[in-house]
C-alpha cells in the first residue's frame, strides 16, 4: 500500500502566523471604517479575461441545472454593493483559477480585495503601502516604495517603448535575450513573455515596487488615461516584492458601454484561440452607472504571508495545496 499523507504542506506554526496577519488586517480596516463584507462564490457570470481559466461547477437553482462559475475575483459582486450605497468595503475569501499551479500558484487561493470611494490611485498606493508594512515590518521594517511606470520599466530593462513597439519590434527583442518562441502576430503576447521573463524578475528587491500606467490593451476593469508623453495607458498599479507580483488595483471604470465592448472583445478573442465564450454579468453592467468614482485593489494573502515570513514557495504557507486537497 503507497503512503498516504495527512499532513499540512506548510508549518503548523505558519497557521498562527496566518491568523495573525487576518487580524491586523481587520484591524487596520476597522480603524479605518472600512466594512468587511461577504458575496458569493459562484456566480451565474465569468471572467472572459483570455488569460484567466474559471473553474465551472453545476447546481440547481430553483430545480433547474445550472452551470455555474466560482470567482476568480470578488470584484463583481462588490461593484454591486458599491453600486448600492455600501460605501468602503473589504472582503478576503477564496479564489479560483483553474490548472495555476506552481512555486507562486495554487488554483485555490485566498484574496483579499477592498474598494474605496473617492480615493485616487495615489490614495490607494499610499493605502497599500501602510498594509503591506504592518503585515512585513518585522522583515522589511519601514516601506518606502519605489513607483515605476510599466513603459519605463521595460525600457530600462529591455531598451523598448511597449505602447509603440509592433509585435515584429517586440519579436526582435525576444530574440536578442534568447526567448525565440513564435508568437505569430500576438502582440500582446510578446509583451507578456518578455515582461514575465526579463522585467517582473528584477522587480520589488530593494523596496517594494508600484509598478503603473499599463499598456490601455491591459485596462480590463480600469479607466484609460494619458501619462506624461500623452500616450493612451490604464490607469491601474501592480505592487511587486522580489519578483512576486502581491496586488492590482484599478482606477474603477465607471461606462457600462465602455465594459460591455471590453467584454464582447475578451470574448471574440476567448473563441479565436478555441476557448469558450464567457456569460457576461449582466447584473454588474446594471450597476456601473450608479457605481461611485473609487478605486479598487486584489492582493494575493498567500504570497504576502509567503514573502512576510521568507518562504520561497506558496505551498509553504498552504495547509492543502490543489493536489493534495
Amino acid at each position: 500500500m503507497n503512503h498516504i499523507s495527512y499532513q499540512p504542506t506548510c508549518q503548523i506554526t505558519m497557521l498562527s502566523k496566518r491568523a495573525a496577519m487576518y487580524r491586523k488586517i481587520r484591524k487596520f480596516f476597522d480603524d479605518k471604517g472600512v466594512m468587511e463584507v461577504e458575496t458569493p462564490i459562484l456566480s451565474a457570470a465569468g471572467s472572459t479575461d483570455v488569460y484567466l481559466a474559471s473553474v465551472a461547477a453545476q447546481r440547481h437553482v430553483h430545480g433547474q441545472l445550472a452551470t455555474h462559475y466560482l470567482q476568480t475575483s470578488p470584484e463583481f459582486a462588490m461593484k454591486r454593493l458599491l453600486a448600492s450605497g455600501s460605501g468602503p468595503i473589504y472582503q478576503i475569501c477564496k479564489v479560483f483559477r483553474d490548472d495555476e499551479h506552481g512555486r507562486k500558484h495554487n488554483s485555490e487561493f485566498t484574496m483579499l480585495e477592498w474598494y474605496r470611494p473617492d480615493f485616487s490611485l495615489l490614495d490607494l498606493m499610499h493605502e497599500t503601502a501602510a498594509l503591506i508594512e504592518l503585515c512585513c515590518f518585522e522583515r522589511f521594517g519601514q516601506i518606502k516604495p519605489v513607483v515605476i511606470s510599466y513603459k519605463h520599466a521595460f525600457q530600462d530593462r529591455l531598451d523598448i517603448n511597449p505602447l509603440q513597439a509592433t509585435a515584429f519590434d517586440l519579436k526582435q527583442v525576444a530574440e536578442r535575450v534568447g526567448l525565440s518562441l513564435d508568437l505569430g502576430d500576438d502582440r500582446l503576447g510578446y509583451m507578456d513573455l518578455l515582461f514575465s521573463h526579463m522585467v517582473e524578475p528584477t522587480l520589488g528587491f530593494d523596496t517594494p515596487v508600484f509598478l503603473t500606467d499599463f499598456p490601455q490593451e491591459m485596462a480590463s476593469l480600469a479607466k484609460v488615461r494619458r501619462d506624461e508623453d500623452g500616450e493612451a495607458v490604464a490607469a491601474r498599479f501592480e505592487v511587486y516584492i522580489e519578483g512576486v507580483e502581491l496586488a492590482n488595483a484599478y482606477d474603477e471604470l465607471l461606462d457600462s458601454d465602455v465594459l460591455a465592448t471590453r467584454f464582447e472583445a475578451d470574448n471574440a478573442a476567448r473563441q479565436q484561440l478555441g476557448l469558450s465564450a464567457m456569460p457576461i454579468d449582466q447584473h454588474l453592467l446594471a450597476a456601473i452607472p450608479h457605481l461611485p468614482a473609487c478605486s479598487g485593489i486584489a492582493l494575493g494573502l498567500d504570497r504576502l504571508l509567503m514573502v512576510a515570513e521568507q518562504q520561497s514557495r506558496l505551498e509553504q504557507v498552504l495547509t492543502y495545496p490543489a493536489h493534495l486537497a
